[in-house]
């Protein structure tokens, strides 16, 4: 039987998701010592010298007593955790940490499946891009009873920066929440800068002079300067990955009744960026859209 994580991180931990996110968290915790035994229905190359990879979902919980899923959606956790067995391999006492961008009423239903094998499940998403995986310093928004938390916090701690925001959901409500803040800064930051640009002004001077101003953002302090100025846009965040996070949270907004007229017009122009880039585009690409545009076109 698995044993609970008491002190410190644990010396080995299950790893579900090897992509893009996934590949550079393992390798931190590897550097960190913990031992990491992983799957992936298509395992990035180069893994083998950090990861023992298994063949199936059900064999990752296999002799640890964490098991980390960072895979894209609750559809995605639900094939592996159902539909490729590993709910039933959890021993008694594992932690099942999804650090995906699951629905938190979807999380809390799975929840209560796990708790009836005796193991717990803790929502921990993140956000910070590749970038913040690679460096360590993601924001790691985590639901769940306190005690796990405080257990998990030396684990998660090796990949960035920890809050415990509330009960289990509560990390998926948050991730999804923060993701419709961000396309909408990016959205209306876009707009504006590029009205600037289409009167004569410098983007790069109207950056400067925003970033010191009140209409200062991540897009407009981080997004514009690395991936729209040079012309990459390689955040290594999929468009159809924001567009699904936002219409959660849209989604929570309507289900709480709060305001959300422009949580509604936000989604929509971003589903029709979606339409003309495909979801596979990365999310900062919504500019290049955006300056295809009519102005004022819907």
């Amino acid at each position: 039987m698995a044993e609970p994580v008491t002190a410190g991180p644990p010396p080995a931990v299950g790893f579900v998701g090897l992509g893009r996110m996934g590949e550079p968290m393992v390798r931190r915790l590897a550097d960190a010592g913990v031992a990491v035994r992983g799957h992936d229905s298509a395992p990035r190359a180069g893994l083998a010298d950090v990861v023992t990879l298994v063949d199936e979902a059900r064999q990752i919980a296999e002799g640890v007593a964490v098991v980390v899923l960072m895979l894209p959606d609750s559809d995605a956790v639900d094939a592996v955790v159902r539909g490729g067995g590993l709910l039933d391999a959890l021993a008694p006492g594992t932690v099942l940490v999804d650090m995906g961008s699951s629905e938190p009423l979807r999380t809390r239903a799975l929840a209560d499946e796990v708790a009836a094998r005796s193991a717990v499940l803790v929502d921990a998403p993140v956000s910070g891009g590749v970038s913040g995986a690679t460096a360590g310093t993601l924001t790691i928004m985590v639901g769940g009873p306190d005690d796990e938390v405080a257990a998990l916090t030396p684990l998660l701690a090796l990949l960035g920066r920890v809050r415990h925001v509330g009960p289990v959901g509560a990390g998926h409500a948050l991730k999804a929440l923060n993701n419709l803040m961000s396309a909408a800064h990016l959205l209306a930051s876009s707009e504006a800068l590029l009205a600037g640009e289409r009167f004569g002004l410098d983007p790069a001077v109207m950056l400067d002079a925003v970033n010191g101003s009140s209409g200062r953002s991540g897009s407009t302090e981080d997004k514009w300067p690395k991936f729209v100025l040079p012309g990459t846009y390689d955040s290594g965040f999929a468009l159809g990955l924001m567009l699904k996070d936002i219409r959660i949270g849209l989604g929570l907004a309507e289900a709480t009744g709060a305001p959300h007229a422009h949580a509604a017009r936000t989604v929509e122009v971003w589903a029709q960026a979606a339409a003309g880039l495909g979801p596979g585009a990365d999310h900062t690409e919504i500019v290049r859209w955006l300056r295809r545009r009519d102005p004022g076109g819907g």
